[in-house]
């Protein structure tokens, strides 16, 4: 061999060992699958949680207990779905179908988590009003200043007098009083920019540093995405962070979404649903 080529060679060989190893995407056949229900939540902002003669509930959170401890049970909802379809809690009429189960799954390694969702979506949308998105995924995670984040998951973010609302300011966003909320979101449309931002005073759709990636597909009835992010900010090994789901399904907009209660997602520590380390 010529000296030139060797010395190509060889200079080959230390680049290819001093580049940063790509992250393998997660073996989602060995990450365990957590079901959990998203159901249309009607107008049962914050305020409405909060207030007893609405929400019985309110004695439970404020003694520290959680909407899943109260309201889950074996894998589905204690709710009373007539009493979200009426006329009371929702004015514009509900979605054909009120509540579906999501499949959670999460893992992370040293640099990211990765979390996969797999749902059938409903049709039968109230106010299909996005005609380029036939699906919206989110998933928001809380930090530790929002005020009982772990016990009522985005419920923090959704008022009264936010857009959609019966009566409210169009132009006013899903907004926190204290804390803060990490925002992730996939789009159907071909071609969609995937959402990396947070809940503050105002909902930003951009703006966030977590590096948010996100994939979607269809095959026959189901839809599968995954998220992939970096393991920092809300996230970290050994802390277990609060979290929701919301999908807008068949073109829904607005407050015409499915969302989950509140769950917590462990990172090397105990939670809801437990991520996978790879």
């Amino acid at each position: 061999m010529k000296r030139t080529s060797l010395s190509l060679a060889i200079l080959g060989v230390v680049l290819t060992l001093g580049a940063p190893m790509a992250q393998a995407a997660p073996d989602w056949s060995k990450v365990p699958k957590r079901d959990v229900q998203v159901f249309h939540p009607a107008v049962t902002p914050i305020e409405w949680v909060m207030k007893k003669s609405d929400h019985s509930g309110r004695t439970g959170l404020n003694k520290g207990e959680s909407c899943v401890g109260c309201h889950e049970e074996k894998g589905g909802l204690n709710f009373d779905m007539k009493r979200l379809a009426g006329k009371d809690l929702e004015p514009k009429g509900t979605p054909k179908t009120m509540n579906f189960p999501v499949s959670v799954q999460s893992a992370y390694d040293k640099d990211n988590a990765y979390i996969r969702l797999t749902f059938k979506a409903p049709s039968g949308a109230v106010d299909p009003a996005d005609k380029e998105n036939d699906v919206k995924v989110a998933v928001m995670f809380a930090n530790d200043k929002v005020t009982q984040g772990a016990q009522i998951g985005c419920w923090a973010t959704c008022h009264s007098d936010a857009r959609t609302m019966p009566g409210a300011d169009e132009k006013k966003t899903k907004y926190t009083k204290d804390g803060a909320y990490e925002l992730m979101q996939w789009k159907s449309a071909k071609g969609a920019k995937v959402a990396d931002g947070s809940v503050t005073d105002k909902r930003n759709m951009e703006g966030g540093t977590a590096g948010v990636k996100a994939e979607g597909s269809k095959i026959g009835e189901t839809y599968t995405v995954t998220f992939t992010r970096k393991l920092s900010g809300t996230l970290a090994e050994g802390k277990a962070t609060p979290f929701g789901v919301a999908i807008h399904s068949d073109h829904a907009s607005g407050r015409f979404h499915h969302v989950s209660m509140g769950y917590t997602m462990g990172f090397g520590a105990d939670g809801d649903i437990k991520s996978t380390k790879q």
